[in-house]
């Protein structure tokens, strides 16, 4: 080969080799940019949000338009299909942001995926005597969701603020972050517990509905001495826990 044919050549190759490279980019600014896609984590990652609507397990979630409007139809389908996974009025954490080419998709409370795996559902035994080859604990789908979010036609990079415009009719972000939920004063291990949805002795009312939301059901008590106690209960026999009230405090806690 004559040495204009192979100038040529290589010039063929560079100009595509860096055709390719320019297309990473290009990629990341049509899909809500790459710059915009760092300054939305740092945003909203590990953001604290009230839910304002049910949020179906299952991984696929709700669907919000453009314009913030929530697909009704879907949503409905999904709780259907699935069950609620997170109820109203419960404290959630946006734990991961996924960017797709034409939306995002926030992970909720770590996802809403069941926790069950395919060697879960074999059996072994003779005969009728059939039984499950691994026990049934730690299989219960985690309390977290997706919410899918398509981007606005028109504003394919969309800032925080109208990101959490444009999901709310889902998500209320009014509550703030953990790390600024309360003073300074509050003990830091507080807001550490309320980040991972725990609830410690000492809390009070409004710390323990940040941390687990509202409580599936109420127990008051009155013990010999007079004084009386709230029994807080959360979750479904036989996993239920109990958070144990004496005026404002939580004096107990009992995992069971």
């Amino acid at each position: 080969m004559d040495a204009p044919r192979c100038l040529a050549r290589r010039i063929v190759v560079l100009c595509a080799t860096f055709a390719v490279w320019l297309s990473a980019p290009l990629w990341a600014r049509e899909s809500a940019g790459y710059y915009n896609q760092l300054l939305l984590i740092r945003g909203l990652a590990h953001e604290v949000a009230v839910a304002k609507i049910p949020l179906p397990w299952g991984k696929h979630g709700i669907h919000v338009n453009g314009h913030g409007v929530v697909d009704q139809a879907q949503a409905v389908k999904q709780l259907r299909s699935y069950g609620e996974s997170v109820k109203p009025g419960t404290p959630v954490e946006v734990t991961y942001i996924k960017f797709k080419r034409n939306r995002m998709v926030f992970v909720i409370n770590g996802g809403g995926k069941s926790g069950f795996h395919w060697w879960q559902h074999l059996e072994i035994g003779m005969g009728p005597d059939l039984g499950p080859m691994v026990s049934g604990e730690n299989t219960t789908p985690s309390n977290g969701s997706y919410i899918t979010l398509y981007l606005p036609s028109g504003d394919p990079n969309p800032t925080v603020k109208q990101v959490k415009a444009l999901l709310g009719e889902v998500l209320d972000f009014s509550r703030r972050s953990p790390t600024v939920l309360y003073s300074p004063a509050e003990p830091p291990q507080f807001k550490q517990a309320i980040k991972n949805h725990q609830v410690m002795i000492g809390m009070n009312r409004a710390a323990v509905l940040s941390a687990k939301g509202p409580p599936d059901r109420k127990i008051r008590t009155t013990k010999p001495d007079g004084t009386e106690e709230d029994d807080w209960l959360y979750g479904k026999p036989p996993h239920v826990l109990f958070v144990i009230f004496n005026d404002e405090s939580v004096v107990a806690i009992h995992q069971y």
